[in-house]
């Protein structure tokens, strides 16, 4: 029997963690520029407090209660005083317009909200009468006008409620829901994901082991915690007594990094490409004999095995080069835990071989949502998610989808039962959408999503995903969508990666007076196409890009092209763009 079966519900987690591996910095935020450290004590103490002052609110089981909020220490408060009075928390997207706000609270029915900053309050404020059933909004920050979440916090002062609290507690089952999650969605309306204690807690007991660090070691969270992947990870850093530091923004990330030295974090793909591309502008911005040496050191990184012993060369490179990358990104990494979406064999390949260990992970929201996990315990190969955990089951279906089930899959969608019985099939198996296989090792490969690709009017089908992978291996290639549905060949949008670009064309004197400037410029649009060459050669003639249009401006989330998780929003693109691949077209 393992200590862990204690925990049965999630907010066993803080309780566990008192008892196992007590911290007097459990959770960790920057407040007006200082480190402000909360230990597992004061954040049950607290967290008991805010259950109190909900009960005085009237929240009753099964209420829901929505938190958007950027990633602090009251999130983790808010979210255990919501869970142990039996109530279910609803985490929103911050970046999610408020059209979106409404549709989601009134398909859960949310009766209170807890936001941060005045931004979100306005924007959830600005609903408040489309949405019957929501009696009040708290705000984390001061803002003059509004209920703070200390409102909620002193009527809680009074110990009077703790004996309900306590029944409470004890009534929850492992079984019982815990949280909605409102998918992001590459198409359509969100469907809320709805996600039982169970669930989360044995996809954290299912991941502990294949994570590297534990007691006392500092993990640095960034991705929303509204996102299920970042938040299974922060309870299960907290069952590791592992001390949570909460970065204040991207835009701080590579300062919060030096200040707090973490040994592990996650990371999606564009983040560990947008550090990548950094690290090699930078190095080779340089000049002179500094450039020559780191770029001989970076090209030793294109050979590296994994756990193979490192040659002479290597060592050297480590020394003069590497070493120094590590210690900009605070010198103790230990793990970084990909997922969200493909990350490319080369970045994976890269950090390794420059000692910052990144493993990439494959899973969904429906899933809790790790499946699988590449490891040093269980081991690393690039190009895949690694070997699936020991509590979840998982098989390939005979047209290639990947299926899986277990106790972390997903009690359905909300209110959708239609929708639900759509991808868990009467075995139980859950049909993910994604096309893949497991090799002899064990290690499973996703080659690509079952509904994304298409088939040319040729009638042969292409994969998408894979070419665009493949393509983004070019330094000059920042993101690009692969196009082609019905048509005489594959076509491509691209946003070149300016850092890189620029660079390039300061070196071969090609001179530009906008963005718009540089990508229409012929020497340019050479250069990409002969990157594009390169990896077309991977590929049958019929999968091969053919033509592609260069874009000014990247794809963001703000600007509705990328979904919260960073991934293509292929129809809104496509709509955005249909003016240029007709062009492409023609």
């Amino acid at each position: 029997m393992s200590k862990f079966d204690r925990i049965k519900r999630l907010f066993d987690v803080p309780y566990f963690q008192l008892e196992e591996y007590p911290q007097e910095a459990a959770l960790v935020s920057k407040v007006n520029g200082k480190w402000i450290k909360t230990s597992t004590q004061e954040y049950i103490n607290q967290a008991n407090q805010m259950s109190r002052g909900l009960i005085e609110l009237g929240v009753k089981p099964g209420d829901k209660i929505a938190v958007i909020s950027n990633n602090r220490t009251e999130w983790n408060i808010i979210d255990i005083g919501i869970l142990q009075i039996g109530a279910a928390n609803v985490p929103v997207y911050p970046t999610i317009t408020a059209e979106d706000y409404a549709y989601i609270f009134n398909d859960a029915g949310v009766k209170f909200c807890f936001t941060s900053s005045k931004d979100l309050y306005d924007k959830a404020a600005s609903i408040i009468d489309k949405v019957p059933t929501l009696e009040k909004i708290f705000t984390i920050e001061n803002i003059p006008g509004t209920s703070s979440w200390k409102e909620v916090l002193d009527l809680g002062k009074d110990e009077t409620h703790q004996a309900e609290v306590d029944k409470r507690k004890k009534n929850i089952s492992e079984l019982d829901l815990a949280t909605l999650i409102y998918t992001s969605g590459t198409t359509g309306k969100p469907k809320g994901v709805m996600l039982s204690h169970r669930n989360l807690v044995e996809n954290a007991k299912g991941s502990r082991p294949r994570l590297p660090v534990g007691k006392d070691n500092v993990a640095l969270s960034f991705l929303p915690l509204c996102h299920v992947y970042e938040r299974m990870l922060i309870y299960m850093y907290q069952m590791a007594g592992i001390q949570i530091y909460y970065a204040e923004s991207i835009e701080a990330l590579v300062d919060n990094i030096k200040e707090c030295k973490p040994h592990v974090f996650s990371a999606v793909p564009r983040l560990l490409e947008k550090v990548h591309d950094g690290i090699m502008t930078k190095g080779l911005a340089a000049g002179g004999a500094k450039a020559a040496i780191f770029k001989w050191a970076m090209g030793l990184t294109e050979s590296y095995q994994y756990g193979k012993h490192p040659s002479i060369q290597r060592k050297i490179a480590d020394k003069l080069v590497y070493s120094k990358v590590r210690e900009k990104l605070g010198g103790r990494i230990q793990a970084i835990a990909s997922g969200g979406a493909a990350l490319q064999p080369r970045l994976a390949r890269f950090f390794n071989a420059i000692g910052v260990p990144v493993f990439e992970g494959y899973g969904l929201s429906e899933t809790s949502p790790v499946i699988a996990v590449n490891s040093p315990v269980t081991g690393v190969k690039f190009g895949t998610v690694g070997k699936k955990l020991d509590n979840v089951e998982l098989k390939i279906a005979e047209d290639g989808e990947i299926l899986t089930k277990g106790p972390c899959l997903m009690m359905g969608y909300y209110k959708r039962e239609d929708l639900t019985k759509e991808v868990i099939d009467e075995q139980g198996w859950f049909h993910t959408g994604d096309i893949g296989e497991i090799d002899s090792e064990g290690f499973l490969k996703i080659t690509d999503r079952k509904k994304e690709m298409f088939k040319t009017s040729g009638g042969k089908y292409v994969a998408p995903q894979v070419v665009e992978n493949k393509i983004k291996e070019s330094p000059f290639i920042e993101q690009i969508i692969v196009i082609g549905e019905a048509r005489k060949h594959p076509s491509a949008l691209i946003v070149p990666s300016f850092d890189h670009l620029k660079l390039w064309a300061e070196q071969n004197g090609i001179e530009y007076k906008s963005l718009d400037d540089l990508v229409k410029n012929k020497a340019v649009i050479s250069k990409i196409m002969d990157e594009i060459d390169k990896y077309n050669v991977n590929f049958g003639k019929w999968e091969q890009v053919k033509k592609f249009r260069l874009l000014p401006k990247e794809w963001t989330v703000e600007s509705g092209e990328l979904t919260p998780t960073l991934k293509l929003k292929r129809k809104v693109i496509h709509l955005n763009y249909q003016d240029i691949i007709e062009d492409l077209y023609k």
